[in-house]
């Protein structure tokens, strides 16, 4: 079976009212985590806001910032940061430049002292993160992770970057593969939990036979979550079949089922194979593009009732 086809999901879809009141009591447990983390690095004469002006200037090393830029990269009031600023000259933790070309604006950058500060609040803020995390195994921290980029993901307001890459198998990979095939086919096509089955028994069966010099997996990662993958399965000496393709719908338009499409014929043609085959049905529509843009043709079509539909299957296949 093979598929155009995001990321985490949660099993359970609650409504609007009750995600709302869930991510406001998560809202609550996260203010007060940042609270105690605040207290712990902040034992200091420097407020919160202080600190994160010291950041901005620090980070900004390529492209010394304005007060007009550290004011719109931080969203605070000009008038506010103005009297901040002034605060943090006079105990000379910056200085204004004068910029080349126009006398109005006046580039900030820390000083030797102000650096000395940064450092020691930056080094006690990743020490109380540390302690937070301490007793995290690495498998948790992981999780911790990947469930933070996902927040970031989906409730980020600008266009996401395009950028992704393809990695081999790792663990933990299948479990969630068979999940979000399971998830999307259902959400997209109505399918029933036998199609989630049958992508179980694909994928055992893929890792308990699993052999290198014939075979061969890549999964597309994008801002750490897996967004697609692909897998080339041996069918015998001489024909490998190309399975399970599917693309997140928050990773779609960006040429990744093609990129993978393409990988599967390449690791295909470095192992010798005479032919590359495929399984799919006519209603995947973006796949079957894909496939024929890659040069595969369609050999053979069957109509079939499978995962609760009526459907056509089609058998394509590409000479390598």
């Amino acid at each position: 079976m093979a598929s155009e086809m995001p990321h985490p999901s949660a099993a359970v879809r609650p409504g609007t009212e009750e995600a709302i009141d869930a991510i406001r009591d998560f809202n609550r447990f996260y203010t007060h985590q940042v609270g105690l983390l605040n207290r712990r690095f902040l034992d200091s004469p420097y407020s919160l806001t202080e600190v994160r002006v010291l950041y901005e200037l620090a980070r900004r090393t390529s492209q010394i910032p304005t007060a007009t830029q550290i004011a719109g990269g931080l969203s605070l009031d000009p008038g506010y940061l103005s009297r901040l600023l002034k605060k943090l000259e006079r105990q000379r933790h910056l200085k204004r430049d004068q910029a080349e070309h126009d006398g109005r604006q006046r580039p900030l950058r820390l000083t030797n002292e102000g650096r000395r500060v940064f450092a020691r609040l930056n080094q006690a803020s990743s020490d109380a993160v540390g302690a937070m995390i301490r007793d995290l195994s690495a498998a948790q921290r992981g999780e911790l992770l990947a469930a933070m980029a996902t927040i970031r993901r989906l409730l980020q307001r600008e266009s996401a970057p395009s950028a992704y890459r393809l990695r081999p198998l790792c663990s933990g990979d299948i479990g969630w593969i068979i999940h979000r095939q399971g998830v999307l086919y259902a959400e997209e096509y109505g399918w029933d939990t036998t199609y989630e089955a049958l992508v179980a028994e694909i994928l055992a069966a893929f890792v308990k036979g699993f052999d290198p010099a014939a075979e061969g997996a890549w999964v597309a990662e994008r801002q750490g979550a897996i967004v697609g993958s692909v897998f080339l399965v041996k069918a015998s000496t001489e024909v490998a079949k190309l399975r399970l393709l599917y693309v997140e719908p928050s990773a779609r338009g960006l040429g990744i089922g093609t990129h993978l499409v393409q990988e599967c014929i390449r690791g295909a043609r470095e192992k010798k194979y005479r032919a590359l085959t495929l399984w799919t049905n006519d209603v995947l529509v973006s796949a079957r593009r894909i496939y024929e843009a890659a040069g595969f043709r369609l050999v053979r079509e069957e109509s079939h009732h499978s995962f609760g539909r009526d459907l056509v299957g089609q058998t394509w296949e590409l000479t390598l």
